[in-house]
């Protein structure tokens, strides 16, 4: 992880609400949690815990990762005050081997689409032996031509690529966020 790039969100957590932190979950995620029974859970990039704390309340056991100690902290104090048990963990991605599965749902919006893309590859790795056969990965990101070249975004090809195999593409809703394309991807660990 550039060093730049961690003191940006540092700062941002430190001095005020991160823009992308909204305190919102998603519909997109709410839908899914009223259609699939409880389980194993993992928040990547889980900010200050928004939807950690919605899916502990929709009856999930529910692993925060983020690697902003300012994140982590508020994650966990928010989880406190409303009585919720979450564990939350500070690393980065490259932590997701050391999580111990399986897990039914991996959510991650907006992270795997600000890694470098030789970091891609291990992240998908690490993500196909955490998830459960038969297990969900909500995906949510900017969409960026395939292949992005320093813009940070997911190429809607790229996906199919780099997941399958693992992962069976299921869904795909496309939208926009600030103006900028955007996607949804829906995808089923494969049991393979």
């Amino acid at each position: 992880m550039n060093l730049l790039h961690w003191a940006f969100f540092e700062l941002r957590y430190l001095f005020g609400r991160a823009p992308w932190d909204t305190g919102v979950s998603p519909p997109e995620l709410l839908q899914f949690l009223d259609t699939h029974p409880p389980g194993r859970a993992v928040d990547i990039g889980c900010g200050s815990g928004t939807n950690s704390l919605t899916m502990t309340r929709h009856g999930w056991q529910t692993t925060g990762l983020d690697f902003s100690w300012g994140a982590v902290r508020r994650a966990r104090r928010r989880a406190e005050q409303a009585g919720l048990s979450i564990e939350f963990r500070r690393g980065d991605v490259g932590m997701l081997r050391t999580i111990p599965g399986p897990m039914d749902l991996a959510l991650d919006i907006g992270c795997y689409h600000a890694l470098e893309p030789e970091r891609r590859q291990p992240y998908a790795r690490d993500l196909g032996r955490l998830v459960r056969p038969g297990g969900s990965f909500l995906l949510y990101g900017f969409l960026v031509p395939d292949e992005p070249t320093g813009n940070r975004g997911i190429g809607e090809h790229e996906v199919a690529r780099r997941f399958g195999g693992l992962f069976e593409l299921v869904a795909v809703a496309r939208g926009t966020d600030r103006q900028r394309p955007s996607a949804w991807f829906s995808l089923r660990r494969t049991t393979g």
